[in-house]
């Protein structure tokens, strides 16, 4: 292992997994991609191709490929984590006892713990030795994108600065840049909530409600997610950025966005559970409007957007009368 190369962990083998491992690689980077499905990493091994998740893209030999998740971890620098975010917990569990000293744990998931609705850095930190560095990945990123090198630009926020540095250069070099950031809450808190807003905004497409309802549903659903950062100490300044703002946008209006996807689907009549089994992959909308409501419950913020897509994911509310509610809202000033 060569001290200047560091080598990143990745743990998730997904379409999101799978690009950042190519990023990492494309950069300078030695990545090494771990997978829970033994026969799914063998047959990357032998294809050089993730047939399940990114079939067009060839994965160069120069990424390694372990099963073991234990393996990988100890013969990393750093690790990032790139599971979905209900198994983000059991994840930090299996490989807390395997960290070296000052080995450094971050993640690309976008989500809350189920049932708690605390962010991930709060999981992290109850669950992992005092002292390790913690840092998100986060921002406007499609997977596809990132695996075809497209340009893309990422927010990496961390509790220890020279890791953040670490993980920020680690992923950036060509068409790929990623600022740092203090500010974790700010930076998952966007993740998370724009999620929501993008089921939102695929439920009125999917209604064929036009332009002018998409543009006010996304910036009143940006509206949502600063209130509800004001009440967590979230920096505006994170939430108007590309972790908050910049990730709203693209998820709320391009069509690779499984939540976007799911309230299309919604919008267009389908049920939760057909819609799920068209898209066939976790969506991470599904609870965390479950865990958005709770937070703006918990904090008194009003979030109606945020109320109504909960509603029409699991309390079997129409989304035509959740339309109508929204617009029979009363009239105020805007700020």
């Amino acid at each position: 292992m060569r001290a200047e190369i560091p080598v990143i962990a990745v743990l998730g083998a997904g379409s999101w997994g799978t690009a950042l491992a190519l990023q990492l690689d494309r950069s300078g980077s030695h990545s090494i991609l771990w997978g829970r499905d033994p026969e799914q990493i063998e047959s990357i091994r032998t294809t050089r191709r993730n047939s399940r998740y990114l079939p067009e893209i060839v994965i160069p030999a120069s990424v390694g490929l372990e099963t073991d998740i234990r393996a990988a971890v100890q013969a990393a620098h750093h690790v990032l984590l790139v599971t979905p975010s209900y198994a983000f917990a059991d994840t930090i569990k299996t490989i807390r006892g395997v960290l070296k000293p000052g080995q450094g744990v971050a993640w690309a998931c976008k989500g809350f713990e189920p049932g708690s609705g605390r962010l991930l850095h709060q999981v992290a930190a109850e669950l992992l030795p005092e002292g390790v560095p913690l840092a998100i990945v986060t921002g406007p990123s499609f997977a596809i994108e990132v695996a075809m090198d497209l340009p893309t630009a990422v927010t990496v926020a961390g509790s220890d600065s020279k890791f953040t540095e670490v993980m920020a250069a680690a992923l950036h070099g060509g068409r790929f840049r990623a600022y740092t950031s203090e500010d974790m809450i700010g930076a998952e808190l966007g993740g998370a909530v724009k999620n929501v807003m993008a089921v939102a905004t695929g439920i009125c497409d999917g209604m064929s409600l036009g332009n002018n309802a998409r543009a006010a549903l996304i910036t009143r659903g940006l509206a949502e997610m600063m209130r509800l950062g004001l009440a967590l100490n979230a920096r505006p300044e994170t939430l108007m950025g590309l972790a908050g703002a910049g990730d709203l946008i693209l998820t709320c209006t391009g069509d690779l966005s499984r939540n976007r996807q799911l309230g299309l689907l919604l919008g267009q009549g389908r049920t939760l559970e057909q819609a799920l089994d068209k898209i066939g992959q976790v969506v991470e909308g599904v609870n965390s409007a479950v865990e958005v409501q709770r937070l703006a419950i918990a904090n008194d913020i009003n979030m109606p957007i945020s109320e109504q897509v909960n509603g029409i994911i699991h309390k079997g509310w129409d989304p035509v009368e959740g339309v109508a509610r929204l617009l029979a809202r009363e009239q105020k000033a805007e700020y």
